[in-house]
């Protein structure tokens, strides 16, 4: 496939490699170099034609650009390819030429070079994706009491644990592993059908020819030709997708806490990495910027799968075709950002001083609800609440650390002052204890998170 300078700008050289011209016809070499000696092997074709067509299945004996030209003319890449490789054949061997692409057909020959390819872009998106997400569990580890302001509607709002924060990116990294892996079991299985699906050609032997193929390019071999099914092929897609969505909500709060007003973050810089052309001191977060762009196409581009799965009949006109050219783009824009997340990590700046100043700066107010549910037990949670709402208010007010405000009305309190003890009111506001529910939470989840990751079987080598 061609691939645009932006999205060369947003991807890895190696995704890229994946899903090339020479690589995608190269695999649909694979099918028909497997289809011949499977059809040997079972007597369907002379095992001297099943040698002379493996013999010139090489993508470098072609010229590609020219079998794409005549692939559009035709309506599929499949046409000319397996008309170029018979009058190949035929130049060594006219009876040999009779028996390629014996009793298959066009999808059967892209469908499993796609299906090929997509394996091998699994591997590379699985690689990064086991990374990150240990990257990310090791460092809630290290962070479980590191104060930190979680935000809702993008206020601050309480005092978490970094840790747990951390935890909160990583789990759906690592539930999206465990679905690929469960989802590319099912998907990546061998096309093999011929015209309408039901192997006519090969007869009774087609399913022991379809078996030997499976079994040679390492695939699961299918019930049948789904050729028009599209369901299991699609989930792959639509969780690919998934995956996109949750790298891009990581990437948007280490880009927001990166901001220079925030700064609790930053991504690694140095070498010409996140600087401008204009502005000397900037330091922009690439990784960020580079996830947040495949996270913005995935679900345009899951979209399109969906939208091309009420396909016609037999064989899908125009549906298909939409599908084949927009799955790459899912996997391309994937593994960009997780590449570009694995190097932010990396090298992280964690500032867990700014974390602390930025919350001291709040003035106290971000413990409000622990200090109105701690004087609950004395004065009832309507009291409390409202106590609270008035002392927050005078503490804005006064320029004051609620803390102080909150002392000095229990102090002029003579019944509070009796049921309330100082020591631990201020110990509310003592931000390292205030991470302690979420580091519960977080070493609990962490276990749980570290088992599975675990579990998940590391993707295996390329098969033959």
């Amino acid at each position: 496939m061609s691939v645009s300078i932006f999205d060369s700008f947003l991807t890895t050289s190696e995704m890229i490699k994946v899903f090339d011209d020479e690589t995608i016809v190269q695999a649909m070499f694979r099918f028909e170099e497997a289809l011949a000696e499977a059809e040997a092997a079972e007597g369907v074709i002379p095992e001297a034609a099943a040698r002379a067509i493996a013999s010139v299945c090489k993508a470098q004996l072609y010229d590609i650009p020219a079998l794409i030209v005549a692939g559009r003319r035709a309506g599929a890449l499949a046409i000319p390819l397996v008309k170029e490789l018979t009058r190949t054949v035929a130049l060594y061997s006219q009876e040999a030429a009779t028996h390629v692409h014996w009793g298959s057909t066009s999808q059967d020959v892209l469908d499993t070079a796609m299906v090929l390819a997509t394996r091998e872009a699994m591997k590379l998106v699985d690689t990064e994706l086991a990374a990150l997400a240990q990257q990310l569990l090791d460092l809630a580890q290290r962070h479980l009491d590191t104060p930190v302001l979680a935000r809702t509607l993008m206020q601050p709002a309480q005092v978490t644990s970094f840790g747990f924060k951390l935890a909160g990116w990583a789990a759906p990294l690592v539930r999206s592993r465990a679905q690929l892996h469960e989802l590319g079991q099912r998907a990546l299985q061998l096309q093999l059908g011929g015209a309408v699906g039901t192997l006519s050609v090969l007869g009774e032997r087609g399913p022991a020819v379809a078996r030997r193929m499976a079994d040679t390019l390492g695939l699961k071999a299918p019930d049948a030709a789904w050729h028009t099914q599209r369901d299991e092929w699609v989930r792959l897609g639509t969780e690919m997708a998934v995956l996109a969505g949750s790298l891009g909500k990581i990437a948007t709060d280490l880009s927001l806490m990166a901001q220079g007003e925030i700064a609790e973050l930053a991504e690694p810089s140095g070498n010409g990495r996140g600087g401008s052309s204009a502005m000397p001191h900037k330091r922009n977060p690439v990784s960020s910027m580079i996830t947040l762009a495949a996270a913005t196409r995935a679900p345009h581009q899951a979209a399109a799968l969906l939208g091309a799965m009420a396909q016609q009949h037999e064989r899908g006109l125009g549906n298909w075709q939409a599908e084949l050219a927009e799955w790459p783009t899912l996997f391309l824009g994937v593994h960009g950002a997780l590449r570009a997340l694995n190097e932010a990590f990396a090298g992280l700046v964690v500032d867990a001083g700014r974390m602390l100043r930025n919350i001291d700066a709040l003035q106290g107010l971000v413990f409000a609800e622990s200090a109105s549910i701690h004087l609950a037990g004395a004065i009832g949670r309507p009291a409390a609440h409202a106590l609270l709402e008035k002392l927050t208010r005078q503490t804005v007010e006064q320029g004051k650390h609620l803390a102080e405000v909150l002392v000095a009305a229990v102090e002029a309190d003579g019944d509070l002052r009796k049921q309330i003890d100082i020591a631990a009111l201020r110990a509310l506001f003592d931000p390292v204890l205030a991470t302690r529910p979420a580091r519960r939470l977080a070493e609990h989840q962490l276990r749980q998170l570290q088992t599975q990751f675990k579990s998940i079987p590391t993707t295996t080598k390329r098969q033959a």
